[in-house]
């Protein structure tokens, strides 16, 4: 039987928020100011797979109706508590934001021997944690799905669900709204109908696939793709650089597309980690990516574009390329 329970050690803020959650505010919060959303972890386990799926959800405080959801898988060595900037934002406009920390290619991976990181990066890399990272986020979509109208008080809006994800994240998004691959006369595919646009940062090359129009050809979704011009992916035995996310966004057979280029940055501008890529441009590209998401929900759900032109010209000093709207 899969189980949810909510992290010991919650802070103030979160008992705050674990309390609004079940309808009861505890005596010593009354008073405090409203909260634009709640946090809360969840440590459920796939039983059919014997694999835990911690995570962590942002939920807006102001529900009417049903809420839109972005579950949001990390970059390999993240976790759940990675790229809390995007959660917080997108919660408190209402957009709920599921983070799932995927066990076998997460923080763990930096602890322990550290002359034997490089191979646990490489293993973390290999096919069978890419399926299995897959795999995590429908599990974790069923459970926050379940749990929605009974202890979060509204229901998830199917209209509305978005993979997202950021590096390794990014590759398994792709796979969670179309992307597939081909293992002698089989292809390997893990498409999740329930997603319906994708949010797509800093994608590597996808498994060292060399034909990715065949592998992306039959996404259907409204994709988001954010890279930057320094946007390199640099590990011992491995490098990846910005023009590999370019190629990732030209083989998306579906014109909903939309491509956002950063000039200057790096690969993980776009982590919770303050002045990588520059001190000043790092909190700037992170305060253009959470506006930039909203804008593309905007259009792909609400038909709005609106949103996508000011986003342009209000950011039109940060990027590479001017946004084309098509």
């Amino acid at each position: 039987m899969t189980h949810h329970t909510p992290t010991a050690g919650l802070s103030r803020r979160r008992l705050l928020a674990a309390g609004l959650m079940l309808g009861s505010l505890p005596a010593w919060a009354q008073g405090l100011p409203q909260a634009t959303h709640r946090e809360v972890d969840f440590d459920w386990l796939d039983t059919g797979r014997e694999r835990p799926v911690p995570a962590r959800l942002y939920w807006p405080h102001a529900t009417s109706g049903a809420v839109p959801l972005v579950v949001f898988s990390h970059g390999i060595g993240g976790s759940r508590r990675g790229y809390s900037y995007l959660g917080r934002h997108w919660a408190s406009h209402g957009y709920a934001s599921l983070h799932v920390q995927h066990v076998g290619s997460d923080s763990a991976l930096w602890s322990g021997n550290p002359f034997a990181v490089v191979s646990r990066l490489q293993a973390a890399a290999q096919e069978r944690e890419a399926i299995a990272r897959v795999k995590d986020v429908r599990f974790a979509l069923d459970r926050v799905t379940e749990l929605a109208p009974h202890q979060l008080g509204a229901a998830i809006d199917t209209r509305r669900i978005v993979a997202a994800g950021h590096s390794y994240g990014a590759n398994t998004s792709l796979l969670a709204v179309g992307a597939r691959v081909t293992r002698g006369d089989q292809w390997l595919e893990f498409r999740d109908p329930r997603f319906t646009a994708a949010v797509v940062i800093s994608a590597p090359p996808f498994y060292g696939e060399n034909d990715l129009p065949s592998v992306l050809g039959r996404v259907a979704v409204p994709t988001l793709h954010v890279t930057a011009t320094e946007d390199v992916i640099q590990i011992p035995g491995y490098r990846s650089g910005a023009m590999d996310r370019l190629a990732v966004f030209d083989a998306v057979a579906d014109r909903r597309k939309l491509l956002v280029v950063y000039e200057g940055g790096s690969h993980s501008i776009f982590t919770d980690r303050a002045g990588t890529g520059g001190h000043a441009l790092n909190p700037r590209v992170k305060a253009a990516t959470k506006d930039l998401a909203l804008a593309f929900f905007a259009r792909s759900f609400e038909g709005d574009a609106a949103h996508l032109t000011r986003w342009g010209e209000t950011w039109k000093p940060l990027l590479a390329m001017p946004l084309n709207l098509g």
